[in-house]
């Protein structure tokens, strides 16, 4: 349940009402809103309701979350959307992330390259991947460390938050040190250990759906991130399977504004990863922007037809700016402008 404070609750109010609650065993997660704050509460219901918390100074009303995931519904914080801000950068509401980058860091050359050519075109964030899961035990699986080392030299160079993949909580560490946002792959979304963990990492999620989950179990799975404390969670909608084979997956975009109404989290959408051919990709750009989701991670490569994986979904790193700004204008469409570091300030 949540329990809404009046709006002029004072802080003594309100953490009497926290100590009474965690006193039964149950535990708070308080969001400040822009009027009011408001106790999201995780534990015994009936326990919590003995308290009769509804007649006790400052509290307004009493509110039972229904749906299973309570920490990620839209009605723990009244409809109002969360707005993250990663390393200077605004995501969410009116500000529209386009993350861009190379399928997987290859090279010095390849990874710095693609980083100054994507902020060079207003990027909000550089994607890139060290550690690589794939369906073949035997394909190229990532350079690790050393892949995490040229990304934190991208970032020394451009400025550019980072956003790279974590598969194995072993590798926890080192991606700590340099990512600003972990991505945890489709294969993982129901990876519960690893995303508990990443709960008390702290650091912000890009939870992509799973090939063939539901638009629920997607936010059960980011319900194992926020339980822990951490409320930055982008969720991603990346193609899920179906019968269709003109294309790799079927990209869901009646998912963006589902999950506008079920969540206050922001809706990424993977336009490369559903489609697998280049030529699919700024379509589906376009029409993620306009049907409303809060940004797009895209994959550039500076020569695609040489990548090391996911070449044909790639797009060339010399075509990026002209296809930033078609994704620019398209996002004017919702509402939303691209989220720069000049932007944000």
């Amino acid at each position: 349940m949540m329990i809404v404070m009046k709006q002029d609750a004072t802080e003594d109010e309100i953490q009497a009402v926290v100590d009474r609650v965690e006193g039964v065993g149950a535990r708070t997660h308080r969001i400040n809103g822009d009027e009011l704050t408001v106790l999201g509460v995780l534990g015994d219901r009936e326990h919590v309701m003995r308290l009769e918390l509804e007649g006790a100074a400052g509290v307004d009303k009493l509110v039972p979350i229904l749906k299973p995931y309570k920490l990620a519904s839209s009605q723990i914080r009244h409809g109002e959307p969360s707005v993250f801000e990663i390393g200077g950068r605004k995501i969410g509401g009116s500000n529209f992330a386009l993350i861009a980058g190379p399928c997987t860091v290859e090279s010095r050359e390849q990874t710095l390259g693609t980083a100054h050519t994507v902020a060079a075109a207003g990027a909000t964030l550089f994607r890139g991947g060290a550690y690589k899961p794939r369906t073949s035990p035997y394909a190229f699986h990532g350079l690790g460390v050393e892949g995490l080392r040229l990304l934190a030299e991208a970032k020394a160079e451009t400025g550019m938050p980072i956003v790279t993949e974590l598969m194995d909580v072993r590798d926890l560490e080192p991606v700590l040190e340099v990512a600003d946002v972990i991505q945890i792959g489709a294969r993982n979304m129901q990876n519960y250990t690893l995303l508990t963990e990443l709960g008390r990492a702290g650091r912000p999620v890009l939870l992509k759906r799973g090939l063939s989950a539901t638009l629920e179990e997607l936010l059960n799975a980011s319900e194992y991130i926020l339980k822990e404390g951490n409320e930055h969670v982008l969720l991603c909608e990346r193609g899920i399977r179906t019968f269709e084979t003109a294309y790799r997956f079927t990209l869901d975009l009646t998912a963006v504004p589902v999950l506008k109404e079920l969540t206050h989290l922001p809706v990424i959408v993977d336009p490369s990863h559903a489609a697998g051919r280049r030529d699919l990709v700024q379509p589906l750009s376009l029409a993620a922007a306009a049907v409303g989701a809060d940004g797009i991670i895209v994959e550039v490569h500076p020569n695609p037809d040489e990548a090391i994986c996911d070449g044909p979904q790639q797009l060339v790193a010399d075509e990026f700016a002209a296809y930033a700004e078609k994704v620019g204008q398209a996002a004017a469409v919702a509402g939303k402008t691209i989220s720069t570091l000049a932007a944000a300030a």
